[in-house]
């Protein structure tokens, strides 16, 4: 056997000795799988490859593609043209070391649904957690708790709720145990009473570390094991049109760099793209060879959007892509982003802190505050029937551009502790009429109710 193919058989099982390896961690999971439940919304279960299932595939690809299917994957989504769906979505960041560390709560349990060929608007002042949001979204951060779907997959899993429900099942069934034993220690309960309920609650709490351990395993193994031609579709066009561009690289450099990546190592068929790309964003192809300095602000932020769109994307993150531009090139951008989604049928997470661009832009608004959504609703529908405070807030800071009226515009200061009163009953998000959701405890959505038939009751009156 000549030394090449030695070294090619050599390489070959290497190669599948690491994904066995890979996948055998996960097999410890199979024991809890009969104790997860299945009504259970984001932790339903799939388990990994066997041995046997890796050592009977016929190649590496193969070996791959087995692996990958055994990640999380939601058919219902698909069946309601879902595309995306994030699921209780937490990211912290932590900051320190020893008893100077802390933790910075960016998103605090974020859940939405993006449809098909749907523009959703995210909305909120600066520093309230939306563009963490976005780049959670497309892994730019491993996301602290909770899920991300696309397309029905999990690409993104976070286990910090997971590892807390271990920690506290287990100060629980010490405390049970301590307890017990006092009650034992005075003759309130039989030692076999005592035997019988410390039984019961240990299995409790056993069972309960399972399934918690079994979803972990089941996060980390998605989280790495996400396929890139799903990751591919999604595309991000970053804030700041100058700081998001490389100073030292060319236009074309700038923008095929992410063909590069994927694999696309035809120089021709890349210059082909870059040019497509340049032309549908209404640039020109003598730009490509031009450095990013030479260049207006609506023109780079062109560039980016044409990043963005050589990869072929089905889902846009828009994070602000207006905000550092003339209002004139405001305009210009909004409507290209417009006819490029009618023309390559993209789904939008439009990021913004301008209600007025947002209504004008997207089918669905979520007002988001201090780390979590408030307020969601149709844009019709926000406007007809503003409830939360924050939004109302958000509305009153709206230019008006009638000079006469803007003069008389009330500005709505928003202060968290002086309207609303969440010391005996946290809020939670509640849908108040269909389709409309909103962050708020009983007593609110009591007064949100009576809110909604006033402002229906004017508007008729107006009418």
């Amino acid at each position: 056997m000549s030394s090449k193919n030695k070294e090619r058989k050599k390489m070959q099982s290497s190669m599948q000795d690491l994904l066995t390896k890979d996948v055998s961690l996960y097999q410890d999971a199979q024991e809890a799988e009969q104790s997860i439940s299945k009504h259970d919304d984001d932790h339903e279960e799939h388990m990994p490859p066997s041995k046997d299932e890796l050592a009977n595939s016929k190649n590496h690809s193969e070996t791959i593609n087995l692996i990958k299917s055994k990640c999380k994957f939601k058919q219902e989504y698909v069946d309601n043209k879902i595309i995306l769906s994030v699921n209780h979505l937490k990211q912290y960041f932590f900051f320190g070391s020893g008893i100077s560390k802390y933790k910075l709560k960016a998103v605090h349990d974020v859940s939405f649904q993006i449809k098909e060929g749907e523009c959703f608007g995210l909305v909120g002042e600066s520093g309230c957690g939306k563009t963490t949001t976005g780049r959670s979204i497309i892994r730019l951060y491993n996301i602290t708790s909770g899920s991300i779907y696309y397309k029905g997959h999990r690409i993104g899993a976070g286990t910090r709720w997971n590892e807390k429900e271990i920690k506290y099942t287990k100060i629980r069934l010490r405390k049970k145990i301590k307890e017990l034993s006092e009650q034992l220690k005075n003759n309130e309960i039989s030692k076999e009473e005592h035997d019988k309920i410390l039984k019961e609650e240990t299995e409790k709490a056993e069972n309960i570390i399972k399934v918690q351990k079994a979803k972990i395993k089941q996060a980390k193994y998605d989280d790495s094991h996400v396929d890139p031609k799903l990751l591919r579709e999604i595309q991000m066009i970053f804030q700041d049109p100058i700081d998001s561009l490389d100073p030292r690289m060319t236009v074309e450099t700038i923008i095929s760099e992410g063909l590069q990546i994927q694999g696309f190592r035809n120089k021709a068929e890349n210059h082909k793209k870059v040019v497509e790309a340049l032309e549908r964003v209404g640039l020109i192809e003598d730009y490509a060879s031009r450095y990013p300095h030479e260049f207006s602000g609506g023109q780079r932020q062109r560039i980016g959007i044409a990043r963005a769109l050589v990869m072929n994307p089905k889902f846009l993150i828009c994070d602000e892509p207006i905000s550092a531009l003339d209002v004139s090139i405001r305009a210009q951008i909004i409507n290209l982003l417009n006819d490029l989604k009618e023309e390559m049928g993209l789904s939008l997470l439009f990021i913004a802190h301008d209600l007025s661009v947002v209504k004008y832009f997207c089918d669905r608004i979520a007002v988001m505050y201090f780390g979590e959504i408030v307020e969601l609703a149709t844009s019709d529908e926000l406007f007809k029937h503003p409830l939360h405070p924050y939004t109302k807030s958000l509305l009153s800071a709206i230019p008006k551009p009638n000079p006469l009226t803007e003069k008389n515009r009330v500005r709505i200061t928003y202060n968290p502790q002086a309207v609303h009163d969440y010391s005996k009953e946290k809020p939670k998000l509640v849908e108040i009429l269909p389709g409309h959701w909103i962050l708020a405890n009983t007593p609110e959505i009591e007064k949100y109710k009576e809110e909604i038939k006033e402002l229906d009751s004017n508007a008729k009156f107006e009418y």
